[in-house]
Formats: structure tokens, sequence, C-alpha cells
């Protein structure tokens, strides 16, 4: 079973909107919402994708691009 999350002070024209929507998915209002929530959390922000590059530190690639991709297209000739 998941964790209760309660959200007090939504304003009536957020609720109205997310109650239409769920309505027009067939879903309660709760299992509406829950995937929206799912949604938002299922790909990094840009603010933690670029945490996620900083730790990874530099590259320094073994040849230039342009030589790295005419010998991948060349060996598939």
């Amino acid at each position: 079973m998941g964790v209760l999350l309660q959200v007090r002070d939504v304003p009536e024209d957020v609720h109205g909107v997310l109650k239409a929507r769920a309505a027009i998915a067939g879903v309660s209002l709760s299992e509406y919402v829950r995937s929206v929530l799912q949604r938002s959390t299922s790909r990094p922000t840009p603010e933690e994708l670029s945490l996620r590059v900083k730790a990874r530190g530099a590259v320094t690639p073994g040849e230039p691009s342009e030589i790295a991709i005419r010998r991948l297209r060349d060996a598939g000739e």
C-alpha cells in the first residue's frame, strides 16, 4: 500500500480541471492525480540531470568525434 498524501488549499479552478480530466479519462480523481505525480517524477528535472552530469566528471574522448563517426560509417559499408 502506498503512502497517504494530503494536499491542502488547492484552488477551486485547479480542482475542477483535475476532476474534469479524471472524468474524461474514466478514473477517480485520486487515481488521476496519482498518475500525474508518477509521470512528473519519472524523469529527472533539469537541475537533477545537471547534477548527474557534473558528478560523472569530464570525459576525454580517445579521438575526435568526426573521425569516430567516419570510422563507424566506413565499417558499416
